[in-house]
């Protein structure tokens, strides 16, 4: 079909007139907005806005800038009433002071009467306020001039509770206005507690008449009332609540029986709040589950010696946390239970952290040796003086722990176990051979863990419990915290790992205290080899860790036998070969990688060991490469284990060289050059594609290059003369069966040789030339090659061609 225009040409014309009509439509777009804001803009506002189709946000509310208004005027007049009454009080009369305060205040207090009813709800609450303060003015007026004698402790109580009353009755009278009742719940907070400072009572007095007043904020929050008042009556309970019980904690420290009824009658209010506050009925249990724990606790203490307090804490919080349970039978309410597990669990937690010192310093105190090993002297006990009741309390925490049940129980348990084992000998101070088998029975225990009794199905995670929804508002949130993904737990892996972890920490301790006698090193290896074995055998989650502590415990025994010997460091580490050897071995039957890879790292110890000695270190890699060369027997290994083993022979023989005295290059680089051609070889024959770099670039570089560098520096003809017959050998093969890397390297090699030989004669020519023609010559060289530049180009490309096409 003929088209006209061609189609590329009305493409572009469309593209043309679409665009057109989008910008058009914008415009149009625009237009129409600004005509919206003119025609609904308020009269008075300017009708072109500064950019069209955008309207001029507001920035203040007309109820925002009456609010502003309003609350700056009751300021000022606020501050004028003071003003009034403490600088021109003095110039009226007893009548002109009366009648003004009476006059002001009784205004103030009805105008928002009248305001409220005329709908002037903003202003009625701004002169309201004024007239709040007003009153405040009055009683300190009153007792300037009318009751001067007053204590003012006491008058300020009683004027508290006048102004809680006329405030209260005035907001229940104006139920317009939001401000005077929350005002008579914050005045209703100082009576009490100021009559019991100005009656001269003590702490326990004040706190006391704290905890009344907010039981009585706690009685306001049970009752239907506005959301303000409900806030503040809870605020204030909150604070007053808080000092009583601080105030009650400080006591149950230095005067328990009298700290004792203060902290019950506080977790009395906190567990009667919890009924009025749902949504924080689980936080008021917990805050009353430890007054409780402290107020049963403090009494016990004090009869008690000062080691016994904090497990008399524990023993506490713990029988707390028991009140768990009874909520099947409907005993406690969900939310109390919960805080109160919570409380006892704080409490056993905090107890815990008191009784890791001697966790701790039997873990660790072993480093600290001040005396050389096998010296028979052991270190000062570390924390000998702190109290023996920390294993108690580590008892007390994983019998709780058990108890408790579950993946978690059980995983604090032994823990807790573990720790309470490592304990014993610096809480008992016990004696040197109790403190090693101590630790060495931890070490078993917690290796127990790490056997899988149960097969494969022993490690199933377990499907997580799913939480109990509490009752009520509280209810909803517990749902949303609850509502995320459960990750399932593998009680058998994480136990597994678990008793790992802690039977190597202790397995080192014990060790480490067994280095200060020598018969304790060989029992202790000999202990902790049986243990990690068995478990690398009967297997579990660690096996492989196990296998590899047992590698690292057989090499202990090797080298405290060599040390036992007085064998020197090189033939302690030739000793030391036994192990990786033994390893290789095994791994035929028992595939282990982690007990592999610790034989070679104790193969690579021992040949550092035998460094200071040549031969030794000889003897050491050549016996690394039979090692290696064994372990290529297994095909897995093959790979691996014969590039090391070749690498280990050739070690050996080079140090043997240098043993020897042997300075001669080429000794130490045709061992190489030699295989790696016949490598080279076997290579191309089965893989004829092969590069000749990859085939025989190693191996000749590995003789060329040394050589090239010992005849720069030989003075002699031999060496020059040995090494251009080869490297022409090389050149002319690799011509012959076209092969890019023994014709490079070989004719570089044959290029260097050649001009080492020519540069002495070419020195003497150069001296005897005059000095103008070396520049000449370089001048006539550049003209040449510059007028036959290209075809020296071609020719160029054509030599690379040539190398390129060769393999």
């Amino acid at each position: 079909m003929d088209m006209n225009p061609p189609p590329v040409e009305e493409l572009r014309r469309v593209d043309a007139e679409l665009a057109r009509l989008d910008a058009r439509r914008a415009e149009l777009l625009a237009r129409r907005a600004w005509l919206l804001g003119v025609l609904y803009a308020p009269a008075g506002r300017a009708a072109t806005p500064p950019f069209p189709g955008v309207a001029a946000p507001a920035e203040t509310s007309p109820r925002g800038a009456q609010n502003v208004l309003l609350t700056l005027g009751g300021i000022l007049l606020a501050v004028a009433a003071l003003a009034f009454t403490l600088v021109s009080w003095g110039s009226m009369g007893i009548a002109g002071r009366s009648a003004v305060l009476l006059a002001v205040t009784s205004a103030a207090l009805a105008a928002p009467a009248v305001l409220l009813r005329r709908g002037l709800g903003s202003t009625a609450e701004a002169v309201g306020a004024l007239g709040l303060v007003l009153t405040v003015l009055d009683a300190y007026a009153l007792h300037r001039v009318a009751l001067p004698g007053t204590d003012g402790l006491g008058y300020t109580a009683a004027a508290a509770a006048v102004l809680a009353g006329v405030w209260g009755g005035y907001g229940g009278l104006l139920r317009g206005l939001r401000l005077p009742l929350p005002a008579a719940v914050v005045a209703a907070q100082l009576p009490l507690p100021l009559g019991a400072l100005a009656a001269g009572g003590g702490p326990a007095v004040v706190a006391w008449a704290a905890v009344l007043t907010a039981a009585a904020d706690v009685l306001v929050l049970g009752r239907p009332s506005r959301s303000e008042v409900r806030v503040t009556a809870g605020v204030s309970a909150g604070v007053l609540a808080a000092w009583a019980l601080l105030t009650g904690a400080g006591l149950s420290l230095t005067d328990p029986w009298t700290g004792a009824p203060l902290l019950l009658g506080c977790a009395a209010l906190c567990l009667y709040a919890a009924g009025a506050a749902r949504p924080a009925a689980s936080t008021l249990a917990t805050v009353a589950g430890l007054a409780l724990v402290a107020a049963v606790a403090g009494p016990a203490r004090a009869a008690l010696p000062a080691e016994w307090a904090v497990p008399v804490y524990v023993v506490c919080g713990l029988a707390l946390a028991a009140l768990w349970r009874p909520v099947r039978a409907g005993w406690i309410p969900e939310a109390v239970r919960g805080g109160f597990g919570l409380a006892g669990g704080v409490v056993a937690g905090l107890g815990v952290l008191w009784a890791l010192p001697p966790v701790l310093a039997g873990l660790l105190g072993p480093a600290d040796r001040s005396a050389g090993l096998w010296s028979g002297t052991h270190a000062a006990p570390v924390l000998a003086d702190y109290p023996a009741t920390a294993a108690l309390v580590l008892l007390l925490g994983a019998v709780a722990a058990a108890t408790a049940g579950g993946p978690w129980g059980r995983w604090g348990a032994v823990v807790l176990g573990w720790s309470l084992l490592m304990a014993l000998p610096v809480a008992l101070e016990l004696p040197y051979a109790a403190g090693i088998a101590v630790r060495l029975v931890a070490t078993a225990a917690a290796l127990g863990l790490a056997v899988r009794p149960g097969g494969p199905a022993h490690d199933r995670p377990e499907p997580a419990p799913v939480p109990e929804r509490p009752e009520g508002a509280w209810g909803a949130s517990w749902t949303a915290v609850t509502a995320g993904p459960v990750v399932p737990v593998a009680p058998g892996a994480l136990l597994a790992w678990t008793g790992s972890a802690a039977g190597t920490a202790s397995a080192v301790s014990a060790l480490l205290l067994a280095l200060d006698v020598r018969a304790a090193t060989f029992g202790v290896l000999g202990v902790l080899l049986a243990l990690f074995t068995a478990v690398a055998v009967l297997g579990g989650a660690v096996r492989e860790t196990a296998a590899g502590a047992a590698v690292l415990a057989a090499a202990g025994l090797v080298g405290a036998g060599a040390a036992a010997a007085g064998l020197s460091g090189a033939a302690a580490g030739l000793a030391l070969l036994i192990v990786p050897a033994a390893t290789a071995a095994l791994a035929v039957r028992v595939r282990s990688v982690a007990a592999e890879v610790t034989g070679v790292a104790v193969g690579a110890l021992a040949l550092a060991l035998t460094v200071p000695r040549p031969a030794a270190l000889a003897l050491a890699l050549a016996l690394g490469g039979v090692i290696a060369a064994a372990t290529a027997l297994r095909a897995e290994r093959r790979r691996a284990a014969s590039w090391t083993a070749g690498a280990l022979f050739l070690a050996a023989a080079w140090v043997r060289l240098a043993v020897w005295g042997v300075t001669v290059p080429e000794a130490y680089t045709l061992p190489v050059t030699v295989p790696a051609l016949v490598v080279g070889l076997l290579r191309r024959r089965r893989d004829p594609a092969a590069s000749s770099w990859v085939a025989y670039g190693p191996g000749l570089a590995a003789t060329l290059v040394p050589s090239l560098a010992a005849v720069w520096s030989e003075p002699h003809w031999t060496r020059p003369l040995l090494l251009g017959t080869g490297a022409l050998a090389v050149t002319l093969l690799g011509a012959r069966f076209r092969l890019q890397a023994p014709l490079v390297l070989g004719g570089t090699a044959l290029v260097l040789v050649a001009a080492h030989e020519l540069a002495p004669y070419v020195v003497q020519l150069v001296g005897a030339l005059p000095r103008w023609l070396p520049p000449a010559a370089a001048g006539l060289l550049l003209l040449a090659v510059g007028a036959t530049y290209e075809r020296r180009l071609r020719e160029a490309r054509a030599l690379r061609g040539r190398l390129a096409r060769m393999r």
